[in-house]
C-alpha cells in the first residue's frame, strides 16, 4: 500500500520535476517551439507582403512619369534623326555641286586639246576607245587562311586569293605600259586613287569590290597588251597564275568605255584671264 501511495503522490519523476521548475524559473517556458515557429513565419510573410505592396504602389505611381520620359526620348530621337537626314541630304547636294564645279574647271579651256587631255587624265570625263580588257580572278579552290593572309599559309587552297597588292601591280603596270585611262569593276581610277584591303575585300577609293576583277584600259590595244605582258608586272601576274592558280585573261578590245570618276579633287587653281586684259 505504501508503494502505491508513493506512485500516486509522485507520478512525475523528481528529475523531470526539477527540470520543469528550473525552466519556469529561468523564463524559458511559455509557448511551444512549434507555435513560436509558426508565429515567426506568419510575421515574415506579413512583412514580405507589405514590402511587395508598397513597391507595387510606388511603381504604379512612377509609371506615368517613366512613360512620359520615354515618349519624350523617342520624340527627341525622331527629331534628331530627321535633322541628321536633312543634313546628310545637304552634304550630298553640296558634294555634287562641288564635284560639278571641279569638272567644269577641268573642262574649262574653250575645248582645247590640252583641256580635253587634262580632263581625261584627271578622270573628270567619260572616255572610250580602243584598249585592253584584263580579268583577274581568285583560284577555283581559294579560301581564306587562318591568319587572314593566304600567301603565308601552307596548302594550295589557302594561297589562291587575289590581294590588293596584286591589283596595285596590275594597275601600275598598265599605266606604265601606256594606258591613258583605267577602271576596275567600273570604278574609274585617277592619279589620286588608292587600292587597299579591308579584311579579304579589295577597296578602290574606299569602294569594296568582289572578284572577278575586270580591268579596262584605254590605249593602243595591241601595243598596250604586249607591253604589259612583257613588263615586270605582267610577268608577276603570270607567276601568280602558274604558282597559285589565279585565273587571268587579257584581250584586245576595239572599243572600251570608262565612266568618269565619282569625285575629282582639284588641288590647285588659277583665275582665268580674258585675252587682251592684264
Amino acid at each position: 500500500m505504501s508503494l502505491l501511495t508513493n506512485v500516486m503522490d509522485h507520478s512525475l519523476d523528481d528529475g523531470y520535476a526539477e527540470a520543469a521548475a528550473r525552466k519556469q524559473a529561468e523564463g524559458v517556458g511559455g509557448l511551444p517551439r512549434t507555435l513560436r515557429s509558426k508565429l515567426g513565419l506568419a510575421f515574415g510573410l506579413v512583412l514580405a507582403a507589405l514590402v511587395v505592396t508598397v513597391g507595387a504602389a510606388e511603381a504604379r505611381i512612377a509609371a506615368p512619369v517613366v512613360a512620359k520620359e520615354r515618349e519624350e526620348l523617342i520624340d527627341r530621337i525622331d527629331s534628331d534623326t530627321e535633322a541628321a537626314d536633312k543634313l546628310e541630304d545637304t552634304v550630298d547636294k553640296l558634294r555634287d555641286d562641288v564635284s560639278a564645279r571641279q569638272r567644269e574647271a577641268l573642262r574649262d579651256g574653250g575645248g582645247s586639246d590640252k583641256a580635253d587631255l587634262v580632263g581625261i587624265l584627271a578622270g573628270a570625263v567619260e572616255v572610250h576607245g580602243p584598249g585592253v580588257k584584263l580579268v583577274v580572278d581568285d583560284a577555283e579552290e581559294a579560301s581564306t587562311g587562318g591568319d587572314g593572309d593566304p600567301r603565308e599559309t601552307s596548302g594550295f587552297s589557302d594561297t589562291g586569293r587575289v590581294r590588293d597588292r596584286d591589283m596595285q601591280r596590275v594597275v601600275n603596270g598598265l599605266w606604265a605600259s601606256g594606258a591613258e585611262a583605267v577602271s576596275v569593276n567600273g570604278q574609274r581610277l585617277t592619279a589620286l586613287s588608292a587600292i587597299r584591303a579591308a579584311g579579304d575585300a579589295i577597296l578602290v577609293d574606299n569602294k569594296p569590290l568582289v572578284p572577278p576583277y575586270t580591268v579596262l584600259a584605254v590605249g593602243d590595244g595591241k601595243k598596250l597588251s604586249t607591253r604589259f605582258q612583257d613588263s615586270a608586272d605582267g610577268l608577276y601576274l603570270n607567276a601568280l597564275q602558274e604558282n597559285f592558280g589565279i585565273r587571268t585573261a587579257i584581250s584586245v578590245e576595239k572599243d572600251v568605255r570608262l565612266p568618269a570618276a565619282p569625285s575629282v579633287i582639284v588641288r590647285t587653281a588659277q583665275p582665268r584671264t580674258e585675252k587682251g586684259t592684264s
